[in-house]
């Protein structure tokens, strides 16, 4: 068992415990470089996303790292709590593409942990960043963490959403995958806007026989 994981987080779903076990060794590294820092998202949720079995991922949408401002990263790419009421930038950009391609209505709550149901894992490349500041951990040694479950996720079939540069230089590791910009503000107008990313994930998973997301929120 990864007792570091277990000990840093929510509870990790046993099937990433019993994947991640050779790469301990270097999650026990990491967490102990910010043993001191005050870290986003908080530390019981650096492994939010792992929560979600890894038999029933059918989806992995990768982030680059996790939001920095207080109180809105909780462990899972793009999303934020419940009761934060100001939307960031990426994810209301997220919203309108999502209306524009399946007639989703933008949703009042910024939480897309209802995804998960449908087996959706909202993974971001680097895993935790300094309050306040972004991008701050990406020499950390996450990217290796994260390599090594795109890599496991696509050797499954499972379908990659790659939204800008970090995401797509895991595309090596994905037969099925879409590709786009970024949607923050600075390049959501150049090729992220009508997209239509979860319309053409649920296309390439039909293709194979298997069921569609529901992307409802």
């Amino acid at each position: 068992m990864l007792v570091s994981m277990v000990r840093a987080s929510s509870p990790v779903h046993v099937s990433w415990q019993r994947l991640l076990e050779p790469l301990a060794p270097e999650i026990d590294r990491i967490l102990a470089q910010l043993e001191d820092e005050i870290t986003a998202p908080s530390r019981p949720s650096i492994f939010r996303a792992l929560e979600l079995d890894l038999e029933k991922v059918r989806v992995v949408i990768f982030g680059q790292d996790p939001y920095p401002t207080p109180g809105n990263a909780m462990g899972l790419a793009f999303s934020i709590p419940p009761e934060i009421s100001q939307i960031p930038a990426s994810l209301r950009n997220i919203f309108q593409e999502l209306e524009s391609d399946l007639g989703v209505e933008k949703p009042v709550s910024g939480d897309l942990s209802s995804w998960e149901s449908s087996g959706v894992l909202l993974l971001n490349r680097v895993l935790t960043t300094r309050i306040g500041e972004s991008a701050v951990h990406a020499n950390l040694g996450w990217q290796r963490i994260t390599d090594f479950i795109a890599k496991e996720l696509g050797s499954r079939g499972v379908v990659a959403v790659l939204w800008g540069k970090s995401a797509q230089e895991l595309s090596q590791y994905f037969q099925y995958q879409i590709r786009s910009a970024h949607p923050s503000p600075l390049s959501a107008y150049r090729g992220f806007f009508g997209s239509k990313p979860f319309s053409r994930v649920n296309e390439l998973l039909v293709a194979q026989g298997r069921e569609p997301i529901d992307w409802s929120l």
